[in-house]
């Protein structure tokens, strides 16, 4: 069996193309002139863009255009943020977790979560409805 035809793996190429097109355009947009929060912005939101294709298209191998579908994703990236606020933040302070532990830690979990996620209700198919019989 080829590598590619597990999802696992498929999700893993897809959060590697993100993160290395975040890691080029970042840089990029500071060395076009773009003011520093814009450039990350910028970068992060067409980063996400691409996950969202990439995941959509070659892991999950679902349509690109569903209003549900995107909704949920915007949500999952929403909580992935919080929960990294959450990690970097008071959770590091209350455990005093050096900065880059909890980098580590955002770095580590994520991706588990999303996959989870992606799998379980962004990307999940519709469960066929069941006829009982009486």
């Amino acid at each position: 069996m080829r590598v590619f035809d597990y999802k696992c793996a498929r999700f893993g190429v897809v959060g590697i193309a993100t993160a290395l097109s975040y890691v080029a355009m970042y840089p990029a947009f500071l060395a076009a002139g773009v003011p520093q929060p814009a450039a990350n912005a910028l970068a992060f939101f067409l980063a996400i863009v691409l996950q969202y294709i990439g995941h959509a298209l070659f892991t999950f191998e679902r349509r690109l255009i569903n209003r549900s579908q995107i909704t949920k994703f915007a949500i999952m990236v929403g909580c992935g943020f919080g929960m990294s606020m959450l990690v970097t933040g008071p959770l590091a302070a209350a455990l005093g977790m050096p900065a880059w532990t909890a980098a580590l830690a955002v770095a580590l979990y994520l991706p588990v979560q999303n996959y989870i996620l992606m799998t379980l209700w962004v990307f999940a198919l519709p469960h066929p409805k069941t006829e009982y019989m009486s």
